[in-house]
Order: structure tokens, then sequence, then C-alpha cells
């Protein structure tokens, strides 16, 4: 599934991609109401934290949480419909300055890294999936969890709301250290969400091993980001899309002269894959997933729908063009997709757990 998907966002990509890489030209002045799409999951996770400290016992939790989301969805389908069709525009919203350090003599050596978003059509496309989905998930949990009202329930939705603002943090983020704080953040609510029924043994080793196996890939994500800022000077999409250099790389691998490019560059979308492998569940990463669905139903549903195990194939998409530039990052992509889905299958068709059936067919 996970391998179908990877080549429909790959497909879609192609398409709406510019003729020449060297067309690319970024927007800078994107309206500011698109700030709302991450602003009301993070309202709605304030609300639930005040609510467990005000020891609500009621439904209230899921309500507020469903109206927040909902509204998210709204606003980015009227982002999604205000992207030009017959153009390919993209734009960056820059809300305010994050990091901004100077590392060296020269006057380009500067490290700079923004809160800000990158709209884009994939942007778009990636969004309506996140948003749209964990607004039915959110209405859904609302009634299933409903047992846990005065206990747990609370703390369940504030990890919810957290985790659908890490997802958003990862897809919107318009450099490479906001997409890796959004990263983290959906590993730790995954954690925090599998884990829920705390008590429960086997529930905590489920969690735990999401967690551990999630940081493995992760520190091939954390190489490749660094490895990015060194080789290209820059974290920011605008900036590394367009360098010269990324663009001579994609020439040379577009006519085969794969010999031309230098090996850092070819390392990094590599390191950047271990990552996918990692968060999307392919091998041999992949042992966390089915554990997963040791979480309450709406967590599974979370996970594996189009949010956590698709951040991978988002990742791979956004930074197509220097998983271009490698000779084998790409092709290790298809076989490692094909083998996995081939195993999962496999191990799935012997499942009797209709729940752990369903995670095989997700991996």
């Amino acid at each position: 599934m996970t391998g179908s998907i990877l080549t429909t966002a790959l497909s879609t990509l192609a398409t709406t991609a510019p003729e020449t890489s060297h067309e690319f030209v970024v927007g800078t002045s994107g309206p500011a109401w698109i700030s709302l799409i991450p602003a009301m999951p993070l309202v709605a996770c304030l609300l639930c934290a005040l609510f467990a400290a005000l020891k609500v016992k009621s439904q209230l939790p899921s309500y507020l949480s469903v109206a927040c989301l909902a509204v998210s969805f709204l606003v980015t389908l009227f982002m999604f419909l205000d992207m030009p069709v017959h153009d390919h525009g993209q734009y960056v919203v820059k809300l305010f300055d994050w990091i901004h350090f100077q590392y060296g003599p020269g006057p380009e050596q500067v490290f700079s890294s923004d809160i800000g978003f990158y709209v884009d059509r994939l942007t778009c496309l990636w969004m309506l999936f996140v948003t749209g989905l964990a607004t039915l998930i959110c209405l859904y949990a609302g009634e299933y969890m409903s047992h846990d009202v005065g206990t747990g329930y609370c703390r369940f939705f504030f990890a919810f709301n957290l985790f659908v603002l890490a997802m958003t943090c990862l897809v919107m983020a318009d450099n490479l250290i906001l997409l890796y704080l959004g990263w983290e953040g959906v590993g730790l609510c995954s954690y925090l969400l599998i884990g829920y029924f705390y008590k429960k043994p086997s529930a905590v080793a489920a969690a735990k091993k999401a967690f551990i196996m999630n940081r493995i890939g992760d520190l091939g994500l954390a190489l490749g980001v660094m490895l990015i800022f060194v080789h290209f000077g820059t974290v920011e999409y605008a900036s590394l899309f367009a360098d010269h250099r990324l663009h001579e790389y994609v020439d040379a691998a577009t006519a085969g002269h794969f010999d031309q490019i230098p090996f850092v560059a070819q390392l990094i979308p590599v390191l950047l894959m271990i990552g996918a492998f990692g968060k999307s569940a392919q091998l041999p990463l992949y042992v966390w997933l089915p554990d997963a669905m040791e979480g309450p139903t709406p967590v599974s549903a979370l996970i594996h729908a189009a949010t956590m195990v698709t951040a991978g194939i988002f990742m791979i998409c956004r930074n197509y063009q220097i998983f271009v530039a490698s000779e084998w990052a790409l092709p290790t992509v298809a076989w490692v997709g094909t083998l996995t889905a081939f195993i999962a299958a496999t191990i799935g068709m012997a499942q009797f757990d209709i729940k752990r059936i369903m995670a095989y067919s997700t991996v």
C-alpha cells in the first residue's frame, strides 16, 4: 500500500513540476490566513490541556477538537482552491525569525531557519488528507473514547491534537529544521497514543518499540539534513531548490553522468531514505507498525491512514530533486517498497486478528 501511494505521489509530482528545475520561482508574500491551519490544532491542544487541569468530566474536549480541526480543513480546502491551476506556483508564508546566527567570517556564512510555511500543490494535496482524515477520525473518537470521560479523555485528545499539529508542521514547513521538528513531534505523539493504555504491558511495549524503531530512522534523517547544510549552505527549501549546484546535479543525473555528481550529494538522499523507511514502516524498520494496534482504534486509524506512515513518502516527494541526483536512492526505494509490500502481504495472509491484518496491509 505504501509503495502504491509513493508511485501515485511521485507521478503527481512529476506532472505538476516545472519543465526544468531552472524555472523554480518562489513568491514571498503568501496570505497570512494560511497560519490558521496549524493554529487550530494548537488551540485545541492547549484547551485540552486546560480541561485536563480543570478535571473536566464531559465530552467537551472532543467537541472543541472536532470544531478546530474542521476549521483547519476548511482553510486547507480554501488554500487548495486558491492555488493557481495552470501555473507552477509556490509561495512562502513567513511568520517570524527563529534561528539566525553567523558561523563564519564570510557574509554568506549564515545559518537561518525561520518559522514559516512553504505552500505548493504538494503541500495542498497532503494537507487535505491530513486535516480531512484527522477531522473524521476525531469525530469518531469522541464517541469511541466516551467510556474514558473523566479519566484519560482529555489526555487522549491533547495527544491527538498535538499529533495533528506536528504533522502539519512537517508538511507545511518551509525549511528542513522545521520539518525535522514536526518529524520528531509525530514520533513522540505516536508513542503517547500507542501507549495510551499505560497499565497494559503489551501497550507499553508496543509504544517503546515504535519510539525506538523510529529513532533509528530519525538518525538517518538528521545526518541527511546536516549534510545538506554542509554541502549546500542552507536548509530553506526556496534557497535549496534554486541552488545552481543542485540544478547541475539533476542535469547530470538526467543525462546519466552520475560520475560528475559528488559522492556527498549522492549520499544525502540515501540518509534521508533511511529516515523515510523508519517512519513509513519499510524493511527492516517495519516491525513497530503491527504492534501499534495496541493503541485505541482511532489511534490505529490516525497512524495507518494518510498521516504518520505517509510522512516518509512526503519527505521523498518534497526533496525529489535531491533524490534524482543519486544513482542508488530511487531504485532502492522502489525495490525496498516492493519487497516490503510482498512480505507484509504474505504475513498478513497468516493472521487471524482483523486489526493486525489491517496493520500488515498498511506496511
